[in-house]
């Protein structure tokens, strides 16, 4: 089988993590499986559907690295759905109703007051040539529905194991508008057949909708698809993620400066079996990943989660795949001064201002009390080109000199020279501040 999976965002806002993890997870089983990603834009809602949020979407793909082998827009193929549609009447499958919004919601109150299910009883089914004549000389045009079988539909799904859904309990879903607008279920049957999609790789919450695609598959000549359907997300304290919490949108991450490699390694592992663990490239993701360790529970996301994995990526992150990016934002001293800084960020941005520190201007911070044994340090700091072993064999003497110890002796050396309490090791910090810049800082010079 040629394993060829899709990710079919509406353009109707800008992806949040919970699409992003559909994404992910599509790519990652096409990547492993050596098939093929489709994204497809799902834009038939032409009164919500943008170009803008369309861009935005390719954008926030892009940066998460998730590269799609095919594209296509459904609004460049309603050719192919009005074929489907007229199939579907021609064979009664697609039959005419007329009821309003306000009519079948009377008849849902009326079965759930009777503890009936509310199922559309297919009283259109009814309707004699005369009453559907009535309707056209009102010029009332009917919305479509699709005659279910009355069966149990049966598969196995990749999470979810064996499900069976009896088609009874279920309405004849509608397919097209009054207004000749197919809905979301035609389209996407129409094009996961076209494009030879295999496997359909979702969220649960379209665990129900499935036995009625099989339908349709069926209905349409095609076999249907392999599905799998994950867990939602929901935020820390239990709420639904959806496209209102912008706060938790692909492009408010980027912009917070998080690394699209947190992100996927973070939602990659969410919810399954295998061990959250920080990866530098989606190849490793893709080589480990399995849709049958993801479990059946709920998956609580928490952002929190995601910039602590945001500092171990960049704590792992080679040189290599920093270099260009410092040089970008000004911060030199090559490999060395990368391996020493890494350890002390959280985000990529944060490497600046430890350059700033090791090359300048920085205002040292030197409390009264610790002035004179500042200035006693600074007279036996040497003057010479420092190394990794300056700094131990300069606090060893400033002891031997004053008897400071411990924080006493580190912390109002630390603070002098960088106008810091934390920060990398002093002993590299200090290589890369330098003799001339240490004198001075220790004298209580900006510098």
């Amino acid at each position: 089988m040629t394993v060829r999976v899709r990710f079919a965002p509406s353009p109707t806002g800008r992806l949040h993590v919970g699409n992003a993890r559909t994404a992910l997870l599509n790519y990652l089983f096409a990547r492993k499986e050596g098939g093929e990603f489709v994204l497809r834009i799902d834009d038939t809602d032409r009164e919500r559907s943008t170009k803008e949020y369309e861009d935005g979407i390719v954008q926030d793909l892009a940066w998460l690295g998730l590269a799609h082998d095919a594209f296509l827009r459904q609004s460049e193929r309603f050719h192919i759905y009005a074929q489907a549609i007229e199939e579907l009447k021609a064979r009664g499958l697609l039959y005419p109703c007329y009821e309003t919004a306000q009519e079948l919601e009377l008849k849902r109150k009326v079965q759930l007051g009777r503890g009936q299910p509310p199922v559309y009883d297919r009283a259109a089914l009814k309707l004699t040539d005369a009453q559907k004549q009535e309707f056209a000389a009102r010029n009332t045009s009917p919305h479509w529905r699709f005659l279910l079988p009355h069966e149990s539909i049966a598969w196995r799904d990749l999470v979810h194991g064996e499900v069976a859904i009896h088609t009874q309990t279920l309405s004849d879903p509608v397919l097209l508008r009054a207004d000749g607008q197919p809905l979301y279920t035609l389209p996407s049957i129409c094009d996961d057949i076209g494009l030879g999609i295999s496997h359909v790789i979702r969220g649960e919450d379209h665990l129900t909708n499935t036995a009625v695609q099989i339908a349709l598959f069926r209905a349409l000549g095609a076999e249907p698809p392999h599905f799998a359907h994950f867990p939602l997300l929901t935020g820390a304290g239990g709420e639904n993620l959806s496209k209102r919490f912008g706060s938790l949108s692909v492009e408010s991450l980027r912009r917070e400066g998080l690394e699209p490699m947190a992100l996927n390694s973070l939602l990659a592992r969410l919810g399954t079996s295998d061990p959250v663990e920080p990866r530098q490239r989606l190849e490793e993701l893709a080589a480990g990943f399995d849709l049958t360790h993801i479990g059946r529970a709920s998956v609580k996301f928490d952002p929190q989660d995601l910039r602590l994995m945001n500092a171990r990526i960049l704590h792992g992150l080679p040189y290599t795949g920093a270099e260009a990016r410092l040089k970008a934002i000004g911060v030199g001293g090559g490999a060395p001064f990368w391996e020493m800084a890494r350890a002390n960020l959280t985000l990529f941005s944060e490497a600046a201002e430890w350059w700033r520190v090791a090359a300048g201007p920085v205002a040292p911070v030197i409390a009264e009390s610790d002035a004179d044994f500042v200035a006693e340090a600074e007279s036996l700091l040497p003057a010479a080109d420092f190394s990794d072993s300056t700094w131990g064999a300069w606090t060893k003497a400033v002891t031997a000199r004053t008897g400071r110890k411990g924080r006493d002796l580190f912390l109002p050396l630390r603070l002098a020279l960088t106008g810091l309490d934390h920060g990398p090791e002093m002993k590299s910090l200090l290589v890369f501040i330098g003799p001339e810049r240490a004198h001075a800082r220790l004298r209580g010079e900006r510098a």
